[in-house]
């Protein structure tokens, strides 16, 4: 629980099994329809449709990277949310092997949350300003014990800006993750099965509709908080079906009980009918991930030593993915 200010207790009810059965989850059609989308889509929408026809139009494949976690306003005129937890490693990473293997990349993340290249030195022990020295004619230099790496991103960042690349995309609310997710892939549809859907974002589970949302700060003298949470609608259904159709989907498993990890990544299969699954446990999710499809089970797992060295489990993943995505094509194109 994340919050402005300080937040009362909270306390969670339970469904009693004898009483009344608690009302369905709200389906897609009904949110869109009934929540009010943010002020900036339609601006994001543009954007990412001419960054779209620029790529198809080169006959280049496109990515949609969904990184960080999404908050869950508590009022209208948000003071306290639910978060949850997500630094946005995996997507920011991703983009950046994604973009050195040909992809062009719509990075739509979390604001604030880590972004390709700049990912080095943010969210670094070391201070930005670390990094830099006088140079004693009152300008700034590189420390030389860094300026090598810092060299190779910069020049990778450059390339994608220089190319254009790479176009990033921020939402806040899990409100702002559905409506820019169903813009962006729909602008999407028309690469079809040269899209790939990268859904590596901590998308929350739950959250209040904005017509059970308090309007102003919620006081805390008002006693013990009790929340009521719905369930965010199922939003993978209608990608698969329709916004993305022929598109190659991949989404993300995260568990905490490993004995858990592949039967729900498998059921998540059954249910939306996507392509890929990549499973990964809390603790070891930097080291060792799981793709799960419907027919197999493959783990890739770096050693200590690697890990030592600075290899990014990402490393392998995203040359893994590039290798069923072109497989995706050939399979969909002769259909």
């Amino acid at each position: 629980m994340t919050t402005a200010a300080t937040t009362p207790a909270i306390s969670f009810t339970h469904i009693d099994p004898s009483g009344p059965v608690p009302a369905p989850a709200i389906g897609w059609e009904e949110y869109f329809r009934t929540t009010p989308p943010p002020d900036f889509l339609e601006p994001a929408g543009k954007r990412v449709e001419e960054f779209v026809a620029l790529h198809a139009k080169a006959g280049r494949r496109v990515v949609l990277v969904t990184s960080g976690g999404t908050t869950v306003p508590l009022e209208q005129n948000t003071v306290r949310f639910i978060d949850n937890f997500s630094a946005g490693t995996r997507g920011a990473t991703s983009a950046e092997y994604f973009i050195e293997a040909g992809y062009a990349v719509i990075f739509m993340h979390r604001q604030f949350s880590l972004q390709p290249y700049s990912r080095h030195y943010s969210h670094s022990r070391n201070c930005f300003l670390d990094y830099m020295q006088e140079d004693g004619h009152g300008g700034l230099i590189v420390d030389r014990k860094y300026s090598d790496h810092m060299r190779e991103v910069l020049l990778k960042y450059q390339r994608a800006k220089r190319e254009h690349l790479l176009i990033m995309e921020t939402f806040v609310t899990v409100q702002d993750y559905l409506f820019l997710l169903r813009r962006f892939t729909t602008a999407m549809s028309i690469l079809r099965e040269n899209a790939m859907y990268y859904l590596a974002a901590a998308v929350s589970d739950f959250f209040i509709p904005q017509s059970k949302m308090a309007q102003h700060k919620i006081q805390s003298a008002e006693g013990a908080l009790v929340l009521q949470l719905d369930q965010v609608p199922k939003i993978i259904s209608p990608l698969v079906d329709t916004w993305a159709a022929k598109g190659f989907i991949v989404s993300f498993k995260l568990e905490t009980d490993p004995d858990l990890l592949i039967q729900k990544s498998r059921r998540s299969l059954e249910r939306y009918k996507h392509q890929l699954v990549i499973g990964n446990i809390l603790t070891t999710r930097k080291k060792v991930v799981t793709f799960v499809t419907t027919k197999e089970e493959t783990k890739l797992e770096l050693t200590d030593e690697e890990l030592r060295n600075g290899v990014e489990i990402e490393e392998r993943i995203i040359p893994e993915l590039i290798r069923r995505h072109d497989k995706w094509i050939i399979q969909t194109k002769s259909q």
